[in-house]
């Protein structure tokens, strides 16, 4: 089994707190250095107390849905010698609530659009089953409680 770290750091600045008026700004830090500007979701906390041009943990859910059945239906796709040029997708999450009336993403579309390069492109039916064998890959998707829905075009 793999273990995966990640740090969260925040610092008061010079507000009160208190009275819940604080910037909610903070960074992720990764292995390798990578440094990424988050904060609360602008939905959720208006600004001025979160970034608007930070990544909110809503986004990145949604992004590492998204990541995780990507780089396994391309991982897929190469061992079946399928030729990916690009692979977009806008994925969304939807909020609803759970069956104690909490917040939670209910359900999470992802709608890839794939491009593929030489003759040997892959049938509907063969697409299908791609995207099916990524989600049952994906250990995000296998995480999480929300329907993950996939509408390739």
């Amino acid at each position: 089994m793999h273990r995966y770290t990640a740090t969260v750091a925040w610092t008061r600045q010079d507000e009160k707190f208190v009275d819940n008026k604080y910037a909610r700004a903070h960074e992720w830090r990764f292995d390798g250095g990578v440094v990424v500007r988050a904060s609360s979701s602008p939905q959720v906390v208006r600004p001025p107390y979160s970034a608007e041009d930070a990544v909110d943990p809503e986004e990145a859910l949604i992004a590492s849905a998204s990541s995780c059945h990507m780089l396994w239906f391309l991982s897929l796709a190469a061992r079946q010698g399928f030729v990916v040029d690009s692979y977009v997708d806008e994925a969304i999450g939807e909020e609803g609530k759970n069956e104690r009336g909490k917040p939670m993403f209910i359900r999470i579309v992802l709608r890839p659009k794939i491009t593929f390069f030489g003759e040997k492109v892959p049938t509907a039916e063969e697409l299908e089953h791609l995207h099916h064998q990524a989600h049952e890959e994906c250990f995000i998707a296998n995480s999480l409680r929300a329907e993950i829905v996939v509408e390739a075009t």
